[in-house]
């Protein structure tokens, strides 16, 4: 294990089962998912809790893992649903905790989520730089610069009919490299149609 993330070849040890590969993850990333539960449900022993069904989850499903994916992605997308199911749990009945639920979905300045944005747009850009010039552009200026299809036609002097066409042929290109779940989790920072 190197600073703060987890090889290909420590994933497939975790998948054929390996307890210490386990025991490494854990150690790795429980303290993390603790502060992401602790935001959510301000409460040590329900964090504590979300920390272990987290794992749980993790050993019981260790066989469908990617050994190329991103395990903190894995942990946190598996931590934060179970920590959103706990607070409804909690409270659904009430008002008070919806508004809670919402004001938490609005949130874009969480640390981790900042992290984690930053990762994938990393891996995003990568995946685009492999598009040829002209699809490129028009990503960029659409995704990057939030440009209308009209107004990327009117810079590029193309019609807004190319414009579309580039960004249908750019999104099948980069699903197709994607596997489906990295494409959710891109999908919430660059793919709107």
């Amino acid at each position: 294990m190197n600073s703060g993330h987890v090889s290909s070849n420590d994933i497939q040890r975790l998948v054929l089962g390996d307890e210490y590969a386990f025991t490494v993850v854990y150690e790795l990333y429980s303290e993390k998912i603790y502060r992401l539960a602790f935001r959510f449900l301000k409460d040590k022993e329900q964090s504590e809790e979300i920390v272990q069904e987290t794992f749980i989850n993790l050993w019981l499903s260790r066989e469908k893992l990617d050994l190329d994916g991103n395990l903190w992605l894995y942990l946190y997308v598996i931590s934060k649903r179970l920590s959103l199911n706990a607070l409804r749990e909690i409270g659904k009945s009430s008002n008070l905790v919806e508004n809670i639920l919402h004001q938490i979905s609005e949130l874009q300045n969480i640390t981790e989520e900042k992290i984690l944005a930053h990762d994938l747009e990393l891996y995003a850009e990568k995946l685009i730089d492999k598009l040829p010039k002209q699809q490129q552009l028009v990503f960029k200026l659409s995704r990057v610069d939030g440009l209308s299809h009209k107004e990327i036609a009117q810079q590029l002097h193309i019609s807004p009919n190319t414009v579309k066409n580039h960004m249908v042929d750019a999104l099948k290109t980069l699903r197709a490299q994607l596997k489906y779940s990295d494409f959710l989790y891109l999908a919430v920072l660059f793919i709107h149609l």
